[in-house]
């Protein structure tokens, strides 16, 4: 089974699989860099020197979580954090912060924004930690209900220069079963990184997404064994073993 997520992040889910009783094949199709611009950091660092001036804190993923807390001094009493999913709520928990505004059912923007603590934010100043450029609607839809949003963009993603024999290798020993895509970004890498070979044989291989947007996308692509599970590590896990065990 492969674990296509950012070699950083892949290790818990690749750890459950194993002690299910799977063997994970580590495969990042997302490579996380620093940012590459001055004038870039230049502005992070400008707004985590004016955090104590912000209400939220919004982290759209665990990524986010590791690359910006390291450079926050110990925040402001009155800061609340929110975190888009269970993933990224657990990694701000991990580095002591208790109280975490976050989905438990979904993980994306729109079930972040559904919680009650995020419908009257008029007057509210949130900082969005995100990676390089990246979906738009949480910001929109804060701004709309009256909060005013800033954007502290503290990493950027890319496609790894990543051989996949490694894939055509296990494909071919009839020891790759299921892949494991999380992002809509790394589908489209994964099928660029496989070519056109890796794409035939990825259209008949079982795909587990855990978002829908991700399904959809999957299946645009021309996949046909596309496997939509619950979010998160724990969601993925879920709907590998139902699968095995069918």
């Amino acid at each position: 089974m492969v674990v296509t997520r950012p070699l950083a992040q892949a290790g818990r889910l690749a750890a459950l699989i194993e002690q299910a009783g799977g063997h994970a094949i580590l495969f990042p199709v997302i490579e996380i860099l620093p940012l590459a611009e001055p004038a870039q950091q230049k502005r992070l660092t400008a707004l985590l020197a004016r955090l104590s001036a912000f209400d939220v804190a919004v982290f759209i993923s665990p990524t986010a979580v590791s690359q910006a807390m390291p450079m926050i001094t110990p925040p402001a009493a009155s800061l609340r954090f929110a975190a888009v999913g269970s993933g990224t709520a657990r990694e701000l928990r991990r580095l002591g912060i208790d109280h975490v505004i976050a989905p438990e059912t979904a993980a994306d923007s729109e079930a972040l924004l559904a919680l009650p603590e995020l419908q009257k934010v008029a007057g509210l100043r949130v900082i969005i930690f995100r990676g390089e450029g990246g979906r738009d609607v949480l910001g929109q839809t804060l701004t709309r209900r009256g909060a005013a949003v800033e954007f502290a963009e503290c990493y950027r993603r890319a496609k790894p220069a990543a051989d996949p024999a490694l894939l055509f290798d296990a494909w071919r020993n009839d020891g790759l079963h299921a892949i494991t895509v999380t992002s809509s970004e790394g589908l489209r890498n994964l099928l660029e990184m496989l070519g056109d070979e890796g794409r035939a044989r990825l259209a008949t291989t079982r795909v587990f997404v855990p978002h829908p947007r991700i399904a959809e996308a999957a299946l645009e692509s021309g996949l046909r064994s596309v496997v939509p599970t619950g979010p998160g590590d724990e969601g993925l896990l879920r709907g590998l073993v139902e699968w095995a065990i069918a």
